[in-house]
């Protein structure tokens, strides 16, 4: 759902959808150029995000969003911003953003 809200904001019109089988989906935005929505859950390893190739996306000028982010964290650049969702015990949602550190 949040993905699809950045997306729509961003100015994509396609269907956005979690791309949980392809890992990746683009989406093409008429003022923002490419987007580039993940799934890493599927993800066994790290090594897996090299066998697809992320530097090309993650290294690029469009926007990456990905979810299942933990499954390659040493892989996203020093400019990522990370954002974290949690459920609480009473129900609620507290949510926490911040830029990755180099490590």
């Amino acid at each position: 759902t949040l993905i699809k809200e950045l997306s729509l904001q961003l100015g994509v019109n396609d269907i956005v959808s979690s791309p949980t089988f392809s890992i990746v989906n683009e989406y093409v935005s008429i003022s923002n150029g490419k987007i580039h929505h993940f799934d890493f859950y599927r993800l066994k390893n790290e090594q897996e995000a090299y066998d697809m190739g992320y530097e090309e996306y993650f290294y690029g000028d469009h926007y990456c969003f990905v979810e299942w982010p933990e499954k390659a964290a040493d892989e996203f650049p020093e400019s990522a911003f990370l954002l974290r969702i949690e459920r609480l015990p009473d129900g609620k949602r507290m949510a926490a953003l911040w830029q990755r550190e180099s490590a």
